[in-house]
């Protein structure tokens, strides 16, 4: 997590901020990633093992090269169904928002391609494919897609604004050429029609013998694509208020869309920073996320019963004369049709859901 002067928007996430590779990092990392491992393993779902990406500070991003085109452009329905599900009901709604790209560039023969993204007014999911141009195996023999680092990799987007967001690595047949690399981003600005710029450096793996981050294949590759689909998300809420830890807090606002929801809200008391400059967050620090962000509950029922928290969402939180304006967003592991989702509560104020 970042923590920021008291003066200053904190752009707050609950993964990993950065990947430098200390001493200390690389036991994290192994740990991290043995512990994914075995988390997904207990899905239902088929095992997705997730990795850390970045939590982007308001930036404007500048342009870089263009990327080419693949010779096959992939339909969204093709990218995303696998990932996010491929029900007829979800396929659907895949369709509707979903915006294919194509953009590519090749170096090392290696070719990384911005396949398709979708999302709603503040989040967007983006897949990336990572090709060995000559068909040999991408990756070396028993590497498992839970080692594979994002090592400050990924699309920025053009935009006047804060984001944050998580990306994960599946392989599908670990002996052929591909792997995917999916990336969430979820911003306090629209980004729904903006313009995105991808970089990456060497592409990186856990080596258990070594003890450190080893890339499988070296290079530089740089895309631009645009970040354009439709927004089928709802608006919720407007003026309710909760009250805990002492403060009363005021819901300003709910965005709802099958793919991601997003929640604005003012806490009447100003939070204080301790000041700490050390690079890691203090104990008072933590005291104050927990009072700002995580204690607020959000919960988002569906229609079968199935009630999701969504309160380790990641967001921001912004001092603001005497008040903090907080936002937590989050794009859904999976394409969540809002027939089926039955209410959203935020901390404890139910606001039913009605699908369009």
């Amino acid at each position: 997590m970042c923590i920021r002067d008291r003066n200053r928007q904190c752009e707050y996430q609950r993964t990993l901020d950065s990947l430098h590779f200390t001493p200390e990092q690389k036991s994290d990392i192994a740990r991290r990633a043995l512990q994914a491992a075995q988390e997904q393993q207990s899905r239902t779902r088929r095992p997705i093992r997730r990795t850390v990406l970045i939590a982007a500070a308001a930036v404007l991003v500048l342009a870089v090269g263009t990327a080419g085109a693949t010779g096959i452009l992939k339909s969204a329905a093709e990218v995303f169904a696998p990932i996010f599900g491929g029900s007829a009901a979800q396929t659907e709604i895949i369709d509707k928002i979903g915006y294919p790209i194509g953009a590519s560039d090749t170096a090392g023969g290696v070719t990384i391609t911005a396949d398709a993204v979708m999302g709603d007014a503040y989040n967007a999911a983006i897949v990336f494919t990572i090709t060995r141009d000559d068909g040999t195996a991408l990756l070396p023999a028993g590497t498992e897609d839970a080692m594979l680092l994002v090592r400050g990799g990924g699309a920025d987007l053009n935009i006047l604004g804060g984001t944050h967001g998580s990306s994960w690595f599946v392989d599908e047949d670990p002996t052929d050429n591909t792997v995917q690399l999916i990336q969430t981003i979820s911003a306090d600005v629209p980004i729904n029609d903006c313009t995105a710029t991808a970089e990456f450096d060497n592409l990186w793996r856990w080596d258990d013998e070594r003890g450190e981050a080893v890339p499988f294949a070296e290079g530089t590759w740089k895309l631009r694509f645009d970040v354009r689909y439709e927004d089928a998300s709802i608006a919720l809420g407007g003026g309710e208020t909760f009250t805990q830890d002492g403060m009363t807090f005021t819901i300003d606002s709910i965005t709802l869309s099958p793919v991601a929801m997003k929640v604005d809200y003012t806490a009447d008391e100003e939070v204080v920073w301790s000041g700490n400059e050390s690079g890691r967050q203090s104990d008072e620090d933590a005291e104050q996320m927990a009072r700002y962000m995580e204690n607020v509950e959000i919960l988002l029922t569906r229609t079968d019963g199935t009630v999701m928290d969504l309160s380790s969402s990641g967001g921001s939180i912004s001092p603001e004369d005497g008040t903090t304006v907080c936002s937590k967003s989050q794009v859904f592991s999976e394409i969540i049709p809002m027939e089926e989702m039955a209410s959203i509560s935020v901390g404890g104020v139910v606001f039913p859901i009605q699908a369009e």
